[in-house]
């Protein structure tokens, strides 16, 4: 049962013919995502470069408010930014998306990350990041105005966050988000977890386990890349990885593995569903970040776990037929 161990009062009864757990995620009307949103340049060197914003948690903050608009969904984006144009331009996209950002800190003297985005001909890419001093970084660090910002994730139904959320804060903003998260879940609130491992964003792989570690013992549905979870823990099968999550508890459980079809793990047993063909990739940029918008935005309306792998797979099959993070939104799919 998707998250039971925070409601653990759902049952299978049916009301009109629907579970009453697929009801009770169907009232979900809030998420919040927290993360870093960078300035984006897409191109290749002595060309003009097109620039937008972008990054993993904000790339799926805008699919999944896209997804949700008609459902009147509420979806903020907890962050940091600075007082310069770049970030005004930053929160008026927020704005236009239908992301929300009454959670975000602007702090002076302090400006977005950026980075740039080299795509070969198969449609592979090449990052170049600038975001060591990056405004994000810092999002909690203020105690007072930090702790008010967290204290108010513990009324949203759902958290959002991921492997880099965690890699780029503070040693202090890390403590206090994973208490916060701890607050939240008694309240009720769920916590969604997409692994995005970055190996230059840490010291080394065993600090970056001893963290994700601590992070996932506050986890109830966890977004994993095994490409990711393979260089992070040496896993070589999808059966060492499962068995790794159902050993801290995470009760449900989503493998992403590219073009592959992805394994959902439940507790009501393991599937396999198979991804969309693509006939020509242009840029794979935020094709998991799009996967995750995709099954959540269906999961938490109350379709099963195999429907959300479908939808996932089909917004992620459409993002990589464009280039940047993020498509025009006329150029989402349906979503059936």
């Amino acid at each position: 049962m998707l998250f039971a161990r925070h409601h653990e009062s759902i049952r299978q009864d049916s009301v009109h013919g629907t579970p009453r757990e697929l009801q009770e995620y169907a009232l979900n009307q809030s998420m919040a995502l927290i993360g870093e949103c960078m300035i984006e340049l897409h191109g290749r060197p002595e060309s003009e470069l097109k620039q937008g914003f972008a990054g993993d948690t904000f790339n799926t903050a805008v699919y999944f408010a896209r997804l949700t608009r008609e459902r009147a969904w509420q979806v903020e984006y907890v962050s940091a930014v600075g007082s310069d144009a770049f970030s005004e331009a930053m929160l008026a996209r927020w704005t236009r998306e239908g992301v929300g950002h009454a959670l975000t800190a602007r702090l002076a003297n302090r400006l977005p990350g950026l980075y740039v985005i080299e795509t070969d001909d198969e449609g592979e890419r090449h990052f170049h990041y600038w975001r060591s001093e990056a405004a994000a970084r810092h999002m909690f660090d203020d105690e007072a105005e930090g702790e008010r910002r967290l204290e108010q994730l513990a009324g949203f139904d759902t958290l959002y966050l991921s492997g880099i959320t965690l890699a780029i804060l503070t040693a202090s903003g890390r403590e206090r988000l994973l208490e916060a998260l701890a607050r939240a879940r008694l309240h009720g609130t769920r916590v969604v977890f997409d692994n995005n491992y970055r190996p230059q964003l840490w010291g080394d792989p065993a600090t970056a386990r001893q963290h994700y570690r601590a992070l996932l013992e506050h986890v109830d549905l966890a977004l994993v890349t095994f490409e990711d979870d393979r260089a992070l823990y040496g896993f070589d099968s999808v059966d060492a990885l499962l068995a790794h999550y159902a050993e801290i508890g995470i009760e449900e459980v989503v493998i992403k593995r590219g073009a592959q079809s992805c394994i959902v793990m439940t507790a009501q047993g393991r599937e396999e569903i198979a991804g969309e063909t693509v006939e020509q990739v242009v840029d794979t940029t935020a094709a998991g970040d799009a996967f995750s918008a995709g099954y959540l935005a269906c999961r938490l309306q109350g379709g099963s776990s195999t429907e959300a792998a479908r939808q996932g797979h089909r917004l992620a099959a459409t993002v990589i037929r464009h280039r940047g993070a993020i498509i025009d939104a006329g150029e989402m799919p349906v979503m059936t």
